[in-house]
């Protein structure tokens, strides 16, 4: 099997899979990472979304051929490690608003959320509503106003 090298939670990472295999899978089922989630496979529902280069992405979407070496994916489990503390604010400004109910697509808003606030300030202004509507991820429990919420809690404190 061909072997594919990227960078995984600011770790480089070299997995044996043929070329067509999914970067969700190879995430999961390979290296053991459980955060993203399976929701749909073709970048509908988001439950798997993660960052790829600083952007959201959706792994479910990706072939790992399609990955370089120097690609740089964080999922939920590395998002910590990428600012000061033990949980990143976005995952605090989560726990403070009691977002989750069931708690599975939460990975995926979480990174989702990040990658929205950053995107804002790249295009200079603070994450607006706006900004805030065109997040896609699906939540089956309709915590959408918390989720509002912790993400503007969250802004403050990136």
């Amino acid at each position: 099997m061909p072997k594919h090298t990227f960078i995984l939670n600011g770790k480089s990472t070299t997995v044996d899979v043929d070329d067509d295999v999914r970067l969700l899978w190879v995430i999961r089922d390979i290296v053991g990472l459980t955060g993203p989630k399976y929701g749909c496979g073709i970048n509908v529902c988001k439950a798997c979304t993660s960052h790829l280069n600083g952007k959201a992405f959706n792994p479910c979407s990706v072939r790992v051929a399609d990955i370089s070496e120097t690609d740089e994916v964080t999922t939920i489990e590395g998002l910590a490690d990428t600012a000061d503390g033990d949980l990143h604010p976005m995952q605090q400004a989560w726990l403070e608003y009691d977002v989750a109910q069931c708690g599975y697509c939460q990975p995926g808003q979480i990174m989702a959320a990040v990658a929205t606030v950053r995107k804002a300030r790249a295009e200079g202004h603070e994450v607006s509503d706006a900004d805030l509507d065109e997040i896609r991820n699906v939540c089956r429990c309709g915590t959408y106003s918390r989720i509002r919420e912790a993400i503007k809690a969250g802004a403050k404190d990136m």
